[in-house]
């Protein structure tokens, strides 16, 4: 660890101290894999060179190769590279035994993704030298614990925000902290992409509003970059780099669902039906688990080297699989028919519309013919059953309309940075 250069005697109003584990999951199987410890490693969602990474160890990231790096290339750029499958309960195993960890040195306040936390410093945790005592004594415990290989960047702030930027401004194993009296001037040396929440695209409507990099940006009033932005997020973004707290939004589910980037051995449309069906059966099971009813169900398939396709359709309040998978034969005739058959590369399945089955009152709701209400009954206590049996004997024990050979290739459970999967859904 790099400590900064502090002076005690200055009060700091300094308040969020952030923590950013760096490459996790590459990290993660350098810590579990010698074998793999001072190499270049990337993890891949597939067995294939036609994916892409989805991690990097500092290793790769030394010859170029990052999150999104294709593979195939990723070999031309170095051909030592190692490829290992992603195995996405272990990531979330450490992930619990790291918030386990950290609590000890330090409340965690809030957990902001896979590989990211964020803790509010008391009154008496504010000052340059305690702040440094504290992460210090995390990133001690964090090897002794976890594990030397799973390092992290810690940074400090005023907000939150900007404690997150921190992390970045040193890696790997920093720390850095990002003082009233360092704003804005040490914001100066990033670059636009480099400040969360600004990608892409929206760094290319920057440009085109004359704004090139930070130093720009900050001359700029707060409604102007509401403009520039064209909604709030802009407004909040002067408020955020200057030091300000702003109050989190709370979020509310308003949807589950699954995706899943096919091998090219499944992309012909019967075999990527199956993955459809493999991804459904997953979203409902989550569904149940979670207590939601949904009204809507959501087919999206990208046509390898073609356009994106989508569906949906709308049933009476349902959570049981065997409604869902008959709305699915439905969307997946009309998408064959629009692709005239044509091989798909990605599969996007999502329950929308949904609401807490304790709160749902049915007189709200137009009535079901009683032989439907039946049959769904009988539905909702074969599903439950279903997942009872998956639970205690493994995933994938038992399917609707598929055999368990023909899901275990794509059912696990993934990780996306900022959803968290919890135990029970690797078994689902």
């Amino acid at each position: 660890m790099h400590p900064p250069d502090t002076d005690p005697s200055i009060p700091s109003g300094l308040r969020w101290l952030y923590v950013d584990f760096n490459s996790y999951f590459a990290s993660v199987e350098q810590q579990l894999n010698p074998a793999l410890r001072g190499k270049p490693v990337a993890v891949v969602p597939v067995e294939t060179d036609a994916t892409c990474a989805i991690a990097a160890s500092y290793e790769a990231k030394a010859y170029g190769i990052k999150t999104g790096t294709p593979i195939y290339e990723a070999k031309k750029i170095c051909p030592d590279i190692i490829c290992v499958l992603a195995r996405h309960e272990h990531y979330v195993n450490f992930h619990q035994r790291i918030l386990e960890e950290i609590d000890h040195h330090i409340p965690v306040t809030a957990v902001c993704s896979i590989d990211e936390v964020a803790c509010r410093l008391m009154s008496n945790e504010t000052s340059p030298q305690r702040i440094a005592e504290i992460a210090q004594s995390i990133k001690k415990g964090l090897a002794k614990n976890i594990g030397e290989y799973v390092r992290c960047s810690i940074g400090v702030a005023p907000n939150r925000y900007l404690a997150k930027v921190a992390t970045d401004l040193q890696k790997p194993d920093g720390f850095t902290l990002i003082r009233p009296e360092d704003i804005p001037h040490k914001l100066f040396t990033l670059k636009l992409r480099d400040l969360p929440g600004i990608g892409h695209n929206m760094e290319k409507r920057l440009w085109l509003a004359g704004i090139n990099d930070v130093q720009t940006l900050w001359k700029y009033s707060a409604p102007h970059l509401r403009k520039v932005w064209g909604s709030v997020w802009g407004e909040k973004m002067w408020y955020l780099l200057r030091g300000v707290e702003v109050p989190e939004e709370e979020t509310k589910r308003s949807s589950i669902g699954h995706s899943h980037v096919m091998a090219p051995e499944l992309r012909a449309p019967d075999k990527a039906k199956f993955v459809a069906r493999r991804l459904l059966l997953k979203a409902a099971s989550r569904l149940r688990r979670m207590g939601y009813h949904a009204s809507t169900l959501s087919l999206s398939a990208r046509i390898e080297n073609g356009p994106r396709l989508a569906g949906s359709m709308q049933c009476y309040r349902a959570q049981d699989s065997m409604t869902f998978l008959h709305m699915l034969d439905a969307l997946w005739e009309a998408l064959q028919a629009e692709s005239n058959g044509a091989r798909l590369k990605k599969i996007s399945i999502t329950l929308l519309d949904l609401s807490p089955a304790g709160d749902v009152q049915p007189e709200l709701f137009a009535p079901l013919p009683d032989l439907e209400m039946q049959r769904r009954q009988r539905a909702d206590k074969l599903s439950s059953a279903l997942d009872k049996i998956n639970h205690r004997f493994g995933r994938d024990s038992v399917l609707v309309g598929m055999l368990p050979s023909q899901g275990r290739s794509f059912s696990g459970t993934k990780i996306a940075f900022t959803r968290i999967p919890d135990a029970e859904e690797f078994l689902e």
